[in-house]
Order: structure tokens, then C-alpha cells, then sequence
């Protein structure tokens, strides 16, 4: 009993080390990303970095739903441009009374259209960038998985509701500009342009939060019951179902949250971009988001965060210099993270990377079961032997 006690009190120490390692690496992170690089960084990299942030945030979802419960969503621009546009709709609101946004007179209407004036609030627009893209979601979702769709014929279905909502947004010249989207960089909101250096520095400063929060909302989603559940559901949705729950609702659950990530991540893309169109959702966007997760390896989340980083800054440094090879070099990426780190940067370090710093400072690890010497049994019994010895 005293070495269950010695193992478990071992046990704990370990656990408390690891969150302090890990609260002051997120520490770190934070005053680097928020505190130090906008004193270091001029106004256009800043904004260009806080794009990729909110990026990163729509990743974190898709990881989320693929790389924990096994669902390769193709569509999650759609989620991305409906929270975007919310935001959008109260930004171009932000007149004098009795005022119309610009473009309406161009179409001739008169009257501002019914489902644009609840987005004169303010507070009713923050809820409905989480909400809206949740609602959809959670009901495609449920239409989808109450029929057991799953697999390779999910992702078809996400891909074809994904090319619905883009030919029907860019069609709606008259109710939200069609192709030409809804600017945001010359509203206002506070009475401040939205444009100004101040906003966007507030914006990308929120974003560096949301990034965090939502690092820890997917974090405490996939530990204990509920994410050893989404990771039986990866791995085997028939012994779930053999064993009594039904993993409809759980699906159609994780579907709205991601979701709903993706709307904040398009509503904070949009104010440091300056205009929200309909191609963010066309495919080659949806497909690049799940790419960023890929590379920086699945069911991680801080490989969501790291791929979209290197894939974006990757992007815009070729682009800027070699704009002729970045299509190219996408398309080498993701052969090359497919074919040689089928997990991603992160699970290449973890299997493979670290093992080999490791043997370089101490023992060498067994690589065959990398987590042996957790197991409680095997602490017990070499805890017995040290007593005995």
C-alpha cells in the first residue's frame, strides 16, 4: 500500500510539473505574441500576423472534429464566411440613422432587408457569430450523421454544402453584394475606423487571446470521459454503439462547437482583413485548412496552431518574393506530409525527434512502447523490487 501511495504521490508531482511547464511555455507565448512583437513588428506584419492567428483558431476546429473524432470536414469555409459576414453586417450598420450601407442604393432598395437590422446590436452580433455558424453546422451535422454517414462520404457531402452556400452568397448581389463582399475597413465601430492603427492593434490582441481560450476550450473537450468518447468514435463507432451510447448526438455536438470556432475565426479574419467575400468559401480554402492541421499533425491541437503558422508565413514569404513557385511548394508539402509524417510535425517530434534528444543527454528510451513506464502496473511492480532490494 505504501508504494501505491509512493507511485501515486510520484504520479501527481509528475502532473503538476507538466501543467507548470506547460502554463509558463502558454505564458511565454502570450507576452511574445501580444506584448513583444507589436512594438517589433510594423503595422502591415502585424496585421498580416494576427490574420494568421485567426486562421489558426478556425485550425484548432478542424482539429478538433478530424483529428479527434475522425471526421475530414471539407466545408468549414462555410462556417468561417457566416461568422465573418455577422461581423460584417453590423460593421456597414454603423451609420446616421435612416441611412442604407452604400451598395443597396446601387441595386436600388429602399429599405433595409428584415435579417440585417438584429445586427444593430452589438451584443446580438457577438452571439450570433458563435451562434449562427453553430446552428448550421449542428444541423447538417444532424442530418448527416442520423443516417450514419461517415467517412469519405462525409467529407463529399461537407464539400457539396460548401459549393451550395458559395454559388447562393455570390449570387445575392441585392441583399449582401454578391461577389463583391461587404468592405469593413472604412466603417466605423465605436466611432473609430475601423482601419485605424488603434483597432487593429486591439483586434489582433483579442485575437491572441481567442487563441488561447479556444486552445483550452478544444484541450478540455478532449480530456477525461467526453474525449476518450470522441476518440472511440475515431477509432471504432461500431463498439460504441455495441457498447450504449449513441454517437449521433456526440458528432452533431462537436460538429456545432467546431463550427462555431470557425465563426470567430472568420469574424476576427474579416476586421483585419478589411472585406469578407464569398470566396473564403470556395474549395481550395476548405481544403488548405484541413493541409495547415495535417502539417502540423493531428489530434495535437498545438500542431493546428504551429501548421497554420509555418503554411501561412511559408505562403507569404514565397509569394512575396517567388509568387511564380507557392503552388508548387504547396503541393510538395503536402505530398511530402503525407508520404514521410503521415502525423505531422508535432507527431514527428514526439515519436522520433525528441526520443533521439533524449538519448543524446541520458539513458535510451524504448521507442516500442514510449508509454510503458507510465503504466501503473509496471511502476508497482518495479516500486516492489526496490523494496525488496
Amino acid at each position: 500500500m505504501d508504494g501505491n501511495k509512493a507511485i501515486a504521490i510520484s504520479r501527481n508531482k509528475q502532473d503538476r510539473t507538466k501543467k507548470l511547464i506547460e502554463i509558463g511555455i502558454v505564458s511565454s507565448l502570450v507576452i511574445i505574441f501580444a506584448v513583444i512583437l507589436p512594438i517589433i513588428l510594423p503595422a502591415f506584419r502585424l496585421r498580416l500576423l494576427g490574420r494568421f492567428l485567426s486562421l489558426a483558431i478556425v485550425a484548432l476546429g478542424i482539429d478538433l472534429i478530424w483529428g479527434y473524432t475522425g471526421l475530414l470536414s471539407l466545408g468549414h469555409g462555410i462556417f468561417f464566411g457566416l461568422g465573418g459576414y455577422a461581423l460584417a453586417m453590423h460593421l456597414k450598420l454603423q451609420l446616421p440613422e435612416g441611412q442604407l450601407p452604400d451598395f443597396f442604393n446601387l441595386y436600388g432598395v429602399k429599405e433595409l432587408p428584415w435579417f440585417w437590422q438584429p445586427f444593430n446590436s452589438f451584443p446580438f452580433t457577438l452571439i450570433a457569430l458563435f451562434l449562427i455558424p453553430g446552428i448550421v453546422a449542428a444541423l447538417l451535422g444532424y442530418l448527416v450523421f442520423r443516417n450514419r454517414i461517415k467517412g469519405v462520404y462525409f467529407s463529399i457531402i461537407t464539400q457539396a454544402a460548401l459549393l451550395v452556400f458559395f454559388n447562393f452568397f455570390n449570387g445575392q448581389q441585392k441583399l449582401i453584394n454578391g461577389t463583391n463582399g461587404l468592405k469593413t475597413d472604412t466603417e466605423k465601430i465605436f466611432d473609430i475606423f475601423v482601419g485605424s492603427s488603434g483597432i487593429q492593434r486591439s483586434v489582433y490582441i483579442v485575437t491572441v487571446i481567442a487563441v488561447v481560450l479556444i486552445f483550452y476550450l478544444c484541450k478540455w473537450l478532449t480530456s477525461g470521459r467526453f474525449g476518450r468518447l470522441l476518440l472511440a468514435i475515431r477509432d471504432d463507432e461500431t463498439r460504441v454503439r455495441f457498447s450504449g451510447y449513441d454517437p449521433t448526438g456526440y458528432k452533431v455536438l462537436v460538429f456545432a462547437v467546431s463550427g462555431a470556432i470557425a465563426g470567430l475565426a472568420g469574424a476576427l479574419y474579416t476586421v483585419q482583413t478589411g472585406i469578407i467575400t464569398p470566396s473564403v468559401m470556395n474549395v481550395a480554402f476548405s481544403i488548405e485548412m484541413v493541409i495547415w492541421v495535417a502539417v502540423g499533425g493531428r489530434g495535437t491541437l498545438i500542431g493546428a496552431i504551429i501548421g497554420t503558422l509555418i503554411v501561412r508565413l511559408a505562403q507569404t514569404f514565397l509569394s512575396e518574393r517567388f509568387p511564380e513557385v507557392w503552388l508548387f511548394f504547396q503541393g510538395a508539402l503536402f505530398l511530402i506530409v503525407v508520404t514521410v509524417l503521415p502525423e505531422g510535425l508535432v507527431g514527428w517530434w514526439r515519436e522520433f525527434a525528441w526520443q533521439k534528444v533524449r538519448s543524446l543527454f541520458g539513458k535510451k528510451q524504448v521507442v516500442t512502447y514510449p508509454s510503458i513506464d507510465q503504466d501503473l502496473a509496471v511502476q508497482r511492480e518495479k516500486q516492489q523490487f526496490e523494496d525488496a532490494d
